[in-house]
């Protein structure tokens, strides 16, 4: 074999030949043969009637049970309206902390007005409801008392009953 141009540089005229055959080769549209490998394989062998069997491919067809989808259906639901409501707060409250004292009394004054007014009605209610009664008894008063002591202990419990007349 030569080993001589691997050992030794190349001449201008070898080197043009060589790069040539390289670019002439690199743009060949025609392929080299290759050697076709089977892409899949199939068994026909009978399965054993008893004894290890091989795997079989199990589709996967999972269906999600109603309840599971209503649950989380819900949970969504529940989040976005527990997020409105959070963001509602928010905004209100934003509201009262920049609120100042004029603004509260203002706010309040209507509520405090009609708290008055409705006291004053129920007060005015009250004292017409209330009936002016003078009950003089000028018969003799009888007074009875009579107490009826009954005790009854037995054991660690005990009972005491007291009727007053």
């Amino acid at each position: 074999m030569d080993f001589d141009h691997i050992t030794r540089p190349l001449t201008d005229a070898e080197a043009k030949a060589e790069a040539e055959r390289i670019i002439t080769r690199s743009f060949q549209t025609q392929m080299p043969p290759m050697r076709q490998f089977p892409t899949s394989f199939r068994d026909d062998t009978k399965v054993p009637a008893y004894g290890d069997t091989p795997p079989v491919h199990q589709d996967d067809k999972r269906i999600v049970p109603a309840w599971a989808a209503g649950i989380a259906v819900a949970s969504i639901g529940v989040g976005a309206g527990i997020t409105g409501i959070g963001c509602g707060a928010w905004l209100v409250l934003q509201g009262l902390a920049s609120v100042t004292l004029y603004g509260v009394l203002m706010v309040t004054l209507p509520f405090a007005g009609l708290a008055m007014a409705a006291t004053a009605i129920g007060g005015a209610i009250n004292k017409a409801r209330s009936a002016v009664t003078n009950n003089v008894y000028e018969a003799p008063v009888v007074q009875n008392t009579q107490i009826n002591d009954n005790s009854n202990q037995r054991g660690m419990f005990s009972r005491t009953r007291n009727d007053v007349r």
